[in-house]
């Protein structure tokens, strides 16, 4: 055809190749589905006698929260969070999640004079982030120097919680964190509910989100902490 068409050879998947492609991910998708629940829902302590509260949890969370104080060491409890969904913004600190999971921890029995609220401004972006450099702020202002906090969330947003908190404190303060399983649905199947399937997999864009593309541009430790001196009543 004067030079019109070229005739070149390719390389293609017989049939036992498709099969074994297929194969394998599906393996690969059956490992996703086992791992990253827990990879996600994490629960690791550290010895500390401060136990932070994420103020935006549900009230089953916030029960386990009070059960955690009463049942451990902690001397001190601190809910963080920004302005409630709904209210346009940052109106005063009483509209914040950290005077909601407050109210919420003392309706459960926690001890008022153990309890302090520390709201952020942040709304929209990071704010799980501009929760933790609040919280990090009212130590440093209140000269209160601390060597570890544990922090309570829910399930799959225990292991972003425990980065950015990191993030927030820096190196010379272990960040512990809590998990608490959803009720909603059974961990061991959450891809079969719409709920689950919607937490885990946003929570794991987030969570990559958070470990590759997010960097805090104001630093993350301004001050050294020393060591926590007990609280004593």
């Amino acid at each position: 055809m004067w030079g019109v068409f070229v005739r070149k050879e390719r390389w293609s998947l017989s049939w036992r190749g498709r099969v074994v492609v297929a194969s394998a991910l599906l393996l690969v998708g059956a490992v996703v589905l086992k791992g990253v629940y827990p990879f996600l829902a994490i629960t690791h302590r550290v010895d500390s006698n401060i136990l932070v509260v994420e103020g935006w949890i549900h009230e089953y969370a916030i029960r386990v929260a009070v059960k955690e104080f009463q049942g451990n060491h902690y001397q001190r409890v601190f809910t963080t969070g920004g302005p409630v969904g709904g209210s346009g913004g940052y109106i005063n600190d009483f509209y914040t999640s950290a005077s909601v999971g407050a109210d919420l921890l003392k309706k459960c029995g926690l001890p008022d004079e153990r309890l302090q609220m520390v709201p952020s401004r942040v709304m929209d972006r990071d704010r799980t982030y501009g929760s933790a450099v609040a919280l990090r702020n009212w130590f440093l202002d209140h000269n209160m120097a601390v060597s570890g906090i544990d922090v309570v969330t829910e399930d799959v947003h225990a292991r972003r919680t425990r980065l950015l908190f990191q993030k927030a404190f820096g190196k010379d303060v272990q960040v512990g964190i809590i998990g608490v399983a959803n009720v909603d649905y059974p961990a061991n199947r959450w891809w079969h509910y719409s709920q689950g399937l919607k937490n885990v997999v946003s929570e794991f864009a987030a969570y990559l989100y958070a470990r590759l593309l997010f960097f805090p541009s104001e630093q993350a430790h301004p001050r050294k902490m020393a060591r926590l001196s007990p609280v004593h009543d």
